[in-house]
């Protein structure tokens, strides 16, 4: 199992629902925290890939902060 970690800014439970909803389509997530008062997004799967759930996490138009794995 593999578990990725994320910076996210996220103002309000709206941009951190938008992360949620996004990540959650994605095939393969077992476990999915996203603190919006940490700013913290942690995705824990056995079949995706950092940098997958990291151009997810873009697209929502959030900016990221890549944590070292």
């Amino acid at each position: 199992m593999s578990v990725f970690k994320y910076q996210v800014a996220m103002s309000c439970g709206g941009c951190a629902g938008a992360v949620t909803r996004a990540i959650n389509k994605l095939d393969g997530v077992s476990k999915l925290d996203v603190s919006l008062e940490n700013q913290l997004v942690t995705v824990e799967s056995d079949s995706l890939t950092y940098d997958t759930v990291l151009e997810t996490i873009k697209k929502t138009g959030k900016s990221v902060t890549e944590i070292a794995q």
